[in-house]
């Protein structure tokens, strides 16, 4: 941790809703004049679209997956928060996605990765989303470098609900291929991905209100208006339960560190909730 060079990270597997949590992060950073440097952790995989691909299509998945450890560069992403929480500077590269028109405008194909570089200079702080940020092993301790981590995690039969729905809907994918894409990354879903949970400051987990019993029949991912969203506090003698209790309709306390709200509510609660802290965050490096 660094008050200097702080570090926010953004934890969660893939369709967990990371990305959402990311535009929100987006917007508080522009309206509180915040420079950061947005980092992605796709852009740490250690395989290409394609490279990826290859290996499925020879069955070898386990340490072949995107969850794995061992098919991320875990090293450079903690060289990265090291570096930066000392310096204020790292390197880092990007992942190509397929909406990524400025990076396909140069010459970068969707599935690929930019060369590795530097930082943009003179930051205020580092914000990371993605799948690793909370890692804590016998090799690496990604967690020790971040300031303030955040779990974003929905019960895993949504999870799977909207990972079939993205990957059937949006990527072309079949059923069949998705499920067993489920099944393989199953190891290191619960060996690499879960534990980190253990870790994060705040989690965000959003719970259906409709049955989900059986995730590969369901037709439609359950709306924010049909869940409820579970926020647990690691430390819950910093939180003003009152206020929030409050600011949030329909908001109720399960437990002394746990708030639970409606669905639609999680921009709201990341506002009230976040926002301060990113300010303090701020305010303690302007004293350094």
């Amino acid at each position: 941790m660094s008050k200097r060079h702080p570090i926010i990270a953004v934890t969660g597997s893939s369709g967990a809703g990371t990305s959402t949590t990311g535009q929100i992060f987006r917007r508080m950073f522009a309206s509180e004049g915040l420079a950061a440097a947005m980092v992605s952790g796709d852009s740490f995989h250690r395989y290409n679209r394609e490279q990826m691909a290859r290996l499925a299509a020879k069955g070898q998945f386990g340490e072949r997956n995107h969850f794995a450890l061992a098919a991320n560069h875990i090293d450079k992403l903690e060289a990265l928060f090291y570096d930066y929480s000392q310096t204020g500077n790292g390197r880092f590269r990007q992942y190509v996605h397929d909406e990524d028109r400025a990076l396909q405008a140069e010459g970068h194909k969707p599935g690929t990765f930019t060369a590795w570089g530097s930082l943009p200079p003179d930051t205020d702080l580092l914000f990371y989303e993605g799948l690793h940020g909370a890692v804590v092993s016998e090799a690496y301790n990604i967690a020790q470098h971040v300031d303030l981590l955040i779990g974003v995690v929905p019960i895993v039969n949504l999870e799977w609900i909207q990972k079939i729905h993205r990957d059937t809907h949006q990527r072309g994918y079949s059923q069949e291929a998705v499920v067993t894409t489920i099944i393989n990354r199953m190891n290191d879903y619960v060996h690499d991905i879960v534990p980190q949970f253990s870790h994060t400051h705040i989690n965000f987990q959003r719970i259906p209100l409709v049955d989900t019993s059986n995730p590969f029949v369901v037709r439609d991912v359950p709306s924010e208006d049909e869940s409820m969203l579970v926020i647990r506090f690691r430390d819950a003698s910093e939180v003003d339960f009152s206020y929030l209790l409050q600011a949030i309709q329909n908001s109720i306390l399960s437990r002394p560190d746990t708030l639970v709200i409606p669905g639609p509510k999680m921009a709201l609660a990341m506002e009230l909730i976040v926002r301060p802290m990113v300010r303090r965050l701020m305010a303690q490096k302007s004293f350094t």
